[in-house]
C-alpha cells in the first residue's frame, strides 16, 4: 500500500530506483529511455556527476538562507551567468521553484511595473488559446488548456483568449505564412483596443508550445509582429520558455530565433534539469527600474526563492550547458531526430504532422491522413500510446486535445542534450512500435 495520493490512485507507477544517462531502472530492473526528458527537464540526464557534485559541495556549506536575510553564492553567480547570456537589458534574475511560480511571478511583476508608473488601471493579462502556463490558479487562469481549466473554471479569472499560432489547424486557405502572422497580429491588436489599451498588462506567449499541442513553431515574423503591437499599447511581452528554453530547441534562449527580446521571460525546467527544484523570471532593465525608482521593493515572494543549493545545481548544469557547447549539440541531434522520424513514421498513415525544433519534437495523430480528421477523444489514443510505450522501455510525452483543447492526439520527444544517434534511432523505433500497438487496440 503507497499512502503518495499519486496522479492516478488506481494505477500508482512503478518505483524507479537510479538513472544514469538517458536511462531510468525501476526496482524490477527493467531500464527505460527517457525519451522526453520527464516533462523536458532532465536535459542532461539522470546522475551527472559534475551537478551531484555541486549539490554536495553546496550541502556542506549553507543549505538555506532566508531571502530576507541573505543572498548566496551560487545565486548571484547564477544570475550573473544568465544576465551575460542573454541580450543587453535583459538583466534581472528572480528565482521560482517552479515554472508555474515563474509564471506568477511575471504576471505580478508586470501589474506592478504600471502601477508604479502610475497607470492602475492595467490589470488583463491577454493569452493564447491552446497555451499552457502552469498548474496554479493565476496561471491556469491566463492558460488556454480547456481540459486542464475545466474542473476548476469556477476559481479562475475571466481569460482574455487569442487565436493560437498553429499554422497546421488554423491558417485559411491559400494564406501565406506573412499573411497568416499579420492576422494574428491584427487579431491581438484589435483585442488590445476592445479592451482598453488602458487595461492591459501583458501578453504571455509560449515561444514554442510544448505540452498542449506539441512543439508548434510560430510562423516567421509572427513574433516580431505582435511586439510592434505591445509596444504601440505600452503592453509587455512575457514569453513563456519553460520548456522551450535554456537550449532545448538549438539555442540558449528560444526567443533568439524569432528575433525579438521580451520584457519578462520565464524559466525552469531546463534550469537544474530536474537535479533540483527551480524556475526564474529574467526582467528586462526598465521594468525594474520602475520598481526600483517607485516603491522600491517587489511586493511578492515565496519561502525557497533563491535557495542556495538549488541555484548550485543549476548554476553546475547551465555551466556544463555552455562550456560543451550544447545548444549547438542539440541543433545537430534534433536534425538527425527529425529526419529519423520522417523517415520512420512521414509515410505512416496515421501520422499526419512530424514538427518541432531542436531535442523538442513532435508527432501528431490523425484518423484519416487525407482529411487531417482527428480520432474520437473517448478513445484516449495518446494515453494508449504512452502505456504501450512505457510498456516497451520507451518514456514519451503524449498530449490530447491537440487541436482545439478536445479534439487531436500527440506525442512529444524532449530527450538529453546527452544524448546520441543510436539511442535516438532506437527511441524511434520504440515509439512506432508503441504507436501501431495502441492503434490495433482502437481498430
Amino acid at each position: 500500500m503507497t499512502h503518495i495520493l499519486h496522479r492516478t490512485p488506481l494505477s500508482p507507477p512503478a518505483l524507479t530506483l537510479r538513472g544514469r544517462g538517458s536511462f531510468l531502472f525501476d526496482a524490477a530492473g527493467r531500464r527505460y529511455y527517457d525519451g522526453s526528458g520527464g516533462a523536458a527537464v532532465s536535459c542532461l540526464g539522470h546522475g551527472h556527476p559534475e551537478v551531484i557534485d555541486a549539490i554536495a559541495q553546496q550541502l556542506g556549506r549553507v543549505e538555506y538562507a532566508h531571502t530576507s536575510f541573505f543572498s548566496s553564492e551560487p545565486a548571484e553567480e547564477l544570475a550573473a551567468l544568465l544576465a551575460e547570456q542573454s541580450p543587453t537589458g535583459l538583466a534581472h534574475v528572480y528565482y521560482a521553484g517552479s515554472g508555474s511560480e515563474a509564471v506568477e511571478t511575471a504576471l505580478k511583476m508586470a501589474r506592478q511595473y504600471h502601477v508604479e508608473r502610475g497607470q492602475p488601471g492595467r490589470h488583463r493579462i491577454i493569452s493564447r488559446l491552446q497555451s499552457y502556463h502552469g498548474n496554479t490558479l493565476g496561471a491556469l487562469g491566463i492558460g488556454g488548456h480547456q481540459g486542464r481549466r475545466a474542473l476548476y473554471q469556477p476559481m479562475l479569472a475571466e481569460p482574455n483568449h487569442v487565436s493560437p499560432c498553429f499554422a497546421r489547424h488554423y491558417k485559411l486557405q491559400g494564406e501565406s505564412d506573412e499573411q497568416y502572422g499579420t492576422r494574428l497580429a491584427g487579431e491581438l491588436e484589435q483585442t488590445v483596443l476592445a479592451l482598453g489599451p488602458d487595461t492591459v498588462s501583458a501578453f504571455i506567449a509560449e515561444t514554442v508550445v510544448g505540452a498542449t499541442a506539441g512543439a508548434v513553431c510560430a510562423v516567421p515574423g509572427y513574433f516580431r509582429k505582435v511586439r510592434e503591437v505591445c509596444e504601440r499599447h505600452g503592453v509587455l511581452l512575457i514569453l513563456d520558455e519553460v520548456m522551450s528554453g535554456l537550449g532545448r530547441t538549438g539555442s540558449y534562449h528560444a526567443f533568439e530565433q524569432e528575433g525579438v527580446v521580451p520584457d519578462l521571460l520565464c524559466l525552469a525546467k531546463g534550469l537544474a534539469a530536474g537535479y533540483q527544484p527551480i524556475g526564474a523570471v529574467i526582467a528586462h532593465d526598465h521594468v525594474v527600474d520602475a520598481i526600483v525608482s517607485g516603491s522600491g521593493a517587489f511586493q511578492h515572494g515565496h519561502t525557497y526563492v533563491g535557495h542556495p543549493v538549488a541555484c548550485a545545481a543549476a548554476l553546475a548544469v547551465q555551466r556544463i550547458i555552455l562550456r560543451d557547447g550544447l545548444p549547438a549539440r542539440v541543433a545537430r541531434l534534433g536534425e538527425h531526430l527529425a529526419q529519423r522520424l520522417r523517415a520512420r513514421l512521414g509515410g505512416h498513415p496515421h501520422v499526419g504532422d512530424i514538427r518541432g525544433r531542436g531535442l523538442f519534437q513532435a508527432v501528431e495523430l490523425v484518423a484519416d491522413r487525407a482529411s487531417g480528421s482527428s480520432f474520437d477523444p473517448a478513445l484516449q489514443l495518446h494515453a494508449r500510446i504512452k502505456r504501450t510505450a512505457l510498456a516497451d522501455g520507451l518514456i514519451c510525452y503524449p498530449g490530447g486535445g491537440t487541436i482545439d483543447g478536445r479534439r487531436g492526439d500527440h506525442v512529444l520527444l524532449a530527450p538529453s542534450y546527452l544524448t546520441d544517434e543510436p539511442e535516438l534511432d532506437a527511441a524511434v523505433d520504440l515509439l512506432a512500435g508503441a504507436i501501431d500497438r495502441a492503434l490495433a487496440e482502437v481498430a
